[in-house]
């Protein structure tokens, strides 16, 4: 199987690679290696692709309509696994012509892409930012979700629409995965536990948003990408149930699907923090801060139709998530934990 996975130096796109290759697929990786957070973290993991034969990354910007094209031309794909988009929450206030650019005129660029050279079937990322301002928990697939609260949510939701009218218009199989707080070994600089770990190592204080009344989905990398994949081998098919009159928002008369992957197990950020503490052997001094703009104070993944359809769900407790990432942490970083104290 020749799989197209783009954003294969990021975080998720990185771990799906590996373990795609692992079992023996030949993938390209697509990644523009742009400078969101450090290069040499993107670089760190390439490196680490770039030692399977069945592997090659090439370095196009999604939004680079002939260069996307050419791609598709000449490599002739089964399947493609769409990771790749500007993400962060907080950042789409600040610079929301990136969000434009990645997630929306990108993900066109893909979908062009596998109308025309006949892709088996589309895989992609959304979010769990889509459910917005959505209070009924668990988050279900079968809500509707028509209220986001910041422009990273809103992109997500307008990928799973414009997958929709693909599906709806040319057959391409699609599928959309829901996202809930990923987290794990080789994570984003930007994200909570990482920026945690470092300055609880370094004696600096954290900031804890909405004063620590939060409660994530937090899901761990590992089992986001056994969805990710077993959910690409499960090609989306039509809901031959569906009804126009009641339209269930998470399926269609089209080969279209929608998926929470999340750990079912909502978790409040204070416990986080303290696993987090656990693992080093070290308090944290914190700020406590008023919830930021774009933000929501809880999410939780109803996945019963992950479950059902694709058979599987995640499962990760919290602390051995937690503390396989302050290992890495150490590893990657060569700290010593008694120096640290």
């Amino acid at each position: 199987m020749k799989i197209l996975v783009t954003g294969a130096a990021g975080f998720i796109g990185f771990h799906t690679s590996q373990q795609l290759l692992d079992r023996g697929d030949t993938v390209v990786g697509l990644d523009n290696f742009n400078d969101y957070y450090d290069v040499a973290h993107k670089e760190a993991r390439a490196a680490i692709l770039d030692d399977y034969d069945s592997f090659r990354m090439v370095r196009i910007d999604l939004a680079d309509r002939y260069s996307m094209e050419d791609l598709f031309a000449k490599e002739g794909f089964d399947k493609v696994i769409h990771l790749a988009a500007q993400a962060g929450v907080r950042y789409s206030i600040e610079n929301p012509h990136s969000y434009i650019d990645s997630n929306i005129i990108g993900t066109l660029h893909i979908l062009e892409g596998c109308r025309h050279h006949k892709v088996e079937h589309l895989t992609y990322a959304s979010s769990s930012s889509v459910y917005g301002a959505n209070t009924t928990m668990p988050f279900s697939i079968h809500q509707n979700v028509d209220h986001p609260l910041a422009l990273y949510g809103a992109t997500k939701k307008a990928n799973e629409l414009m997958a929709h009218t693909y599906s709806n218009l040319y057959d391409l199989p699609t599928t959309g995965l829901r996202f809930f707080t990923v987290y794990g070994p080789w994570g984003r600089p930007d994200m909570a536990l990482f920026m945690f770990t470092r300055n609880i190592l370094e004696g600096k204080s954290i900031d804890v948003f909405n004063y620590g009344n939060h409660k994530r989905d937090f899901t761990y990398i590992d089992d986001i990408v056994e969805g990710v994949i077993r959910t690409s081998d499960h090609t989306a098919k039509p809901n031959e149930d569906w009804n126009p009159a009641h339209p269930d928002p998470g399926t269609s008369r089209a080969p279209y699907r929608i998926y929470n992957i999340g750990n079912q197990q909502p978790v409040e950020l204070m416990d986080y923090i303290g696993a987090i503490e656990e693992s080093i052997g070290k308090k944290a001094e914190m700020n406590l801060l008023p919830l930021q703009p774009g933000d929501v104070p809880d999410t939780w993944a109803d996945t019963s139709d992950l479950a059902t359809d694709v058979g599987y769900q995640p499962n990760t407790p919290i602390k051995e998530g937690v503390k396989n990432f302050v290992d890495w942490y150490l590893d990657f970083y060569k700290v010593d934990l008694k120096q640290s104290a």
